[in-house]
């Protein structure tokens, strides 16, 4: 698709035409890419496609009521800004202008750990209720400051992404011999800087840092250092959700990191059902991973979840146009979900049930009767 600079998307997925336009290569393709073959980075967004919907007709939807609550903070909509790395990569003001569109939509904001701009730059630009996502690394008095910075600064939840252990192998970024900047975060704590002549040197930054021996047992000295709600994102079975709810977290996000970790693990939307069916309604499930249209959003919410997390075309629509790009992105789904709502008889969230949708294994099931 050819997408002209000057003209208006209409969509979601034309923003990342802009994107492509507006961004370096090395940059598009560290956002845009994924791990290894890219098969689940492919499935996140075309396991949608297999879901078809089930409306219903003659209802009342002359108001439609999309708002609702995470955590107990009040949103517009149950869509949420997922915690991605180095905005200023795509724009120079970077998280800032993201945090900025949050506040405008109403809608929560994920900060990544490995943000452009610190923690007290993004909250003291604007009233957006922010989450603050965490690794765990080796210096484990690194993590456990940044915990205590968010906290002090207004941030309303962890978000302990736990899938990456290594950092998966994202063969574009080797190829592109990606560069990480400084990370103002971390200044005088830890450097990016990898004398690496071969790859990618965030590889080589993430090898350095990253913790692979935290397991279950730390979490308890997680708990131990705020008073924060935790929720754990990189969850994909139902043994794992299990074992959540063990510890007493306060919640789950059920995401393959964006395809950006294991490949060949199952698109998001697939492994959905199975978290949500081990739940049964205990603890919040979020969602994290190939929302383009909000028929998606819609999908994901009728198979369990809570609310979902948008990354990728948060940060196209910023390379883009900036902080109006950003706010585009979110209103276009907010738009799109309403409109599915009231072409589904759905007025209000609740309205949307497990029969509203329609997925493979239902086919097979038909099938077999």
């Amino acid at each position: 698709m050819i997408f002209i600079m000057g003209d208006e998307p209409v969509n979601v997925k034309e923003y990342q035409e802009l994107a492509k336009q507006a961004l370096p290569k090395m940059y598009y393709d560290f956002f845009a890419g994924g791990s290894e073959d890219q098969h689940t980075l492919k499935e996140n967004v075309e396991a949608f496609q297999r879901i078809t919907l089930r409306p219903r007709i003659l209802v009342d939807v002359s108001k439609i009521d999309m708002s609702t609550t995470i955590l107990g903070y009040k949103t517009s909509a149950p869509i949420m800004i997922a915690p991605t790395s180095l905005h200023q990569l795509a724009h120079p003001q970077g998280e800032i202008l993201t945090a900025k569109a949050a506040a405008a939509c109403n809608v929560i904001m994920g900060l990544s750990f490995s943000s452009t701009c610190t923690i007290e730059e993004v909250a003291s630009s604007c009233n957006a209720v922010r989450f603050f996502q965490l690794y765990m690394y080796k210096r484990r008095e690194i993590s456990a400051l940044m915990v205590k910075r968010a906290e002090i600064n207004g941030f309303k939840a962890i978000l302990l992404t736990v899938d990456s252990p290594k950092l998966g192998r994202r063969e574009a970024d080797i190829k592109n011999k990606m560069i990480a900047p400084q990370l103002k975060n971390f200044e005088g704590l830890v450097s990016t800087e990898v004398h690496d002549s071969e790859g990618s040197n965030l590889e080589a930054y993430a090898s350095r840092t990253l913790d692979p021996s935290f397991s279950w047992k730390d979490i308890a000295w997680l708990k131990s250092i705020t008073n924060l709600p935790i929720l754990i994102k990189g969850v994909l079975t139902r043994e794992d959700v299990i074992k959540a709810m063990e510890i007493g977290v306060e919640g789950v996000i059920v995401s393959n990191h964006g395809a950006r970790q294991l490949d060949y693990v199952p698109a998001t939307i697939d492994a959905l059902e199975e978290v949500v069916l081990a739940v049964q309604g205990r603890i919040p499930v979020l969602f994290d991973g190939g929302i383009r249209r909000g028929t998606d959003v819609f999908k994901a919410l009728a198979l369990g979840a809570q609310a979902v997390m948008v990354g990728r075309p948060i940060v196209f629509g910023l390379a883009a146009k900036g902080e109006y790009g950003v706010k585009r992105v979110i209103e276009m789904l907010k738009d799109e979900l309403e409109l599915t709502m009231a072409l589904s008889g759905c007025p209000t969230l609740n309205d949307i049930t497990r029969n509203h949708v329609r997925t493979q294994i239902d086919d097979d099931r038909h099938c077999r009767l």
